[in-house]
């Protein structure tokens, strides 16, 4: 029986690479998300081996229901991807929107622990040797402007990573905070509520990683020998670089 790897955000970027390089080798995917047009578009590529749930991250009876309807012949559950998420507003404290907050906490916070909590049961199944992969972001240990609750939230992957290692001791279950930086995605699109051209400005004039980068560091992590964990890993490209906190003249500040 062929391993099986459940993603969340399989509709673009980092899971739709996922969910692809896993799918060309040997494993079966079940792939969620909000954007059924694009589940389908995975099934077609991949017949039989990739089956798409829709799934709203920001509900949970939405993820509940996603994994209850997860058929037989897709479990259990080898490794799952906790890849959906999303950064909202790009303005400085108090210039936010809360409901954006707000969207960024359901989404990468609870989205994430409901996922994690419903499919654990599957993956407890296999245990030895299975996974789950949270994708976090350098963000959740460098601050810059404007980052500010998508940060947090990042902080919150790293650090939930960490104590689900310590809840799921001796299962044999792996588990790893995956922390990317600077990456190419819809990224900035979402944040700034559609502006692509923005978004594709981003990436002009460097080399940043791409979705398939990521792609094949979960490949890796996922068929690690069975006694391995990476706690976390995080990656950049060799364009960005770890800054030092900023020093601010005496007139630098604001009257």
């Amino acid at each position: 029986m062929s391993p099986v790897i459940f993603i969340t955000g399989a509709t673009s970027g980092f899971g739709a690479a996922t969910a692809r390089l896993f799918a060309k080798n040997g494993w079966q995917v079940v792939a969620t998300g909000r954007r059924r047009e694009r589940l389908a578009e995975l099934e077609a590529e991949f017949p039989e081996i990739v089956h798409g749930i829709e799934m709203d991250l920001t509900e949970v009876a939405s993820i509940k229901h996603a994994v209850a309807a997860i058929p037989e012949n897709f479990k259990p559950i080898t490794c799952l991807f906790n890849n959906g998420g999303l950064a909202l507003g790009t303005g400085a404290i108090p210039d936010v929107d809360t409901d954006q907050w707000q969207t960024m906490i359901d989404t990468n916070i609870v989205g994430l622990l409901h996922t994690t909590l419903e499919v654990l049961p599957l993956i407890k199944q296999v245990g030895r040797g299975s996974s789950i992969i949270n994708v976090g972001s350098i963000a959740g240990h460098f601050a810059y402007t404007g980052g500010n609750v998508y940060g947090a939230t990042k902080a919150f992957v790293h650090q939930f990573s960490m104590n689900l290692r310590t809840d799921t001791m001796g299962t044999g279950i792996r588990i790893t905070s995956l922390e990317p930086g600077h990456a190419k995605s819809e990224f900035t699109a979402v944040r700034t509520g559609g502006d692509f051209e923005a978004n594709e400005k981003m990436y002009a004039d460097n080399e940043p990683l791409l979705p398939e980068d990521i792609a094949n560091t979960v490949w890796w992590l996922a068929n690690l020998p069975a006694h391995v964990n990476v706690n976390s890993i995080e990656i950049m490209p060799v364009c960005q670089v770890p800054t030092r906190p900023v020093l601010l003249k005496k007139t630098d500040f604001q009257n």
